[in-house]
């Protein structure tokens, strides 16, 4: 894995692994974080009973995936199936009953001051080979759920692979991330 990407599976908060340097601003970020990752435990598992063999790959990449969420940070949710029903409002429609097996963790953690909500994007695996700005900021940073035969994680080596090699760079101006995708390639802000 290169420096530029960071991949994770859910940690292991049993250990404690707060720095005591770091105090109580500490303790609180990792309260927040062991919070998403219990509703991540439940997501994952709602997609699998879900989806089933038709789930190739779940990803988490936004805030969370870069492990610095706030209590209103929503889960950016990437949800990669084959048979997916054409249209997004279908598709979010066939996604309710996630949705509702997950909602009963979300309203907990609202009674403990974190404010969430899902935010899925669903492609089917030919559409990730399409491409597109989406997986961007996935090549740095993405919480891989699921991942069937590596399918995403492959797809994602090969585009970081592919900026690399064009000189892109990930750029933050006036507090927003954009890509410089290299010379002649335009910006990938849009």
């Amino acid at each position: 894995m290169s420096r530029r990407q960071s991949c994770h599976a859910l940690p292991d908060h049993s250990r404690g692994n707060v720095p005591v340097s770091e105090g109580s601003r500490a303790e609180h970020r990792n309260r927040i974080l062991k919070a998403f990752d219990e509703v991540l435990s439940v997501l994952s598992e709602a997609l699998l009973g879900h989806y089933g063999d038709r789930l190739v790959s779940a990803a988490v990449f936004g805030s969370v995936a870069r492990r610095t969420p706030n209590p209103e940070s929503d889960i950016d949710l990437l949800v990669v199936a084959h048979g997916l029903p054409v249209g997004r409002s279908r598709r979010v429609e066939e996604f309710q009953a996630v949705d509702e097996a997950v909602e009963p963790h979300l309203r907990a953690l609202e009674e403990r001051g974190i404010s969430t909500r899902l935010s899925p994007v669903f492609r089917t695996p030919a559409e990730v080979q399409e491409g597109g700005p989406l997986f961007l900021d996935m090549t740095e940073h993405v919480l891989l759920l699921h991942d069937r035969g590596g399918f995403l994680q492959r797809y994602l080596d090969r585009l970081r692979a592919e900026l690399e090699k064009t000189g892109a760079r990930r750029l933050r101006y006036k507090g927003a991330w954009y890509w410089d995708l290299g010379p002649g390639k335009g910006d990938g802000s849009r």
